[in-house]
């Protein structure tokens, strides 16, 4: 009994670097935002528009707004300058059960890597710890969710195939704040 090998590397899953690098971009862009989004409520709660929950000063709470304001930066700018992959190709099978593969394990990774690099008990950084988490979880619940909805509804609308990125992105950030 002989196989032929090009019936078997046809069937296997396939991942390549374009795929796992807009899955890394989609990552950072939703961390990013969701720093950037907790860095203006300590600015809110430093000036007193909001109720004082993590803060005890206003001093603390303009220094922790502002180094998360440039971490959320930097994150941001991780995937514009190094990456540069703004594309999610989802037309056929092999594709989708790729982009769940890889936002499943890129997930599973910072997961992992939050947990272990940001065990203080800080306050502030104890809720980094709790954004990142909340973004992990999107990525294994939500995420995979839209792109399976995408692949079946993606090639009726074009709307879907032409924004898959942007759409995934906005619908990665709002399940983030549903974790939260």
């Amino acid at each position: 009994m002989q196989y032929d090998v090009s019936k078997i590397t046809k069937n296997n899953l396939s991942i390549n670097r374009s795929q796992i690098i807009s899955v890394l971009g989609l990552y950072c862009f939703v961390l990013g935002t969701s720093l950037l989004g907790f860095s203006v409520y300590l600015f809110l709660e430093s000036s007193g528009i909001v109720n004082e929950a993590l803060i005890s000063w206003s001093g603390q709470g303009l220094f922790w707004s502002f180094i998360t304001l440039f971490v959320s930066i930097f994150v941001l700018f991780v995937p514009v300058e190094f990456f540069n992959e703004y594309f999610i190709e989802n037309r056929s099978f092999r594709n989708l059960l790729t982009n769940v593969v890889s936002v499943i394990f890129v997930s599973l990774f910072f997961l992992v890597l939050f947990q272990i690099l940001l065990r203080n008990q800080n306050v502030f950084v104890n809720e980094y710890l709790v954004i990142a988490r909340a973004v992990s979880f999107s990525g294994f619940i939500a995420i995979p969710l839209v792109l399976f909805l995408f692949h079946n509804f993606g090639k009726n609308l074009s709307i879907i195939n032409n924004y898959s990125y942007s759409l995934i992105l906005i619908i990665w950030i709002i399940s983030t704040q549903i974790f939260l």
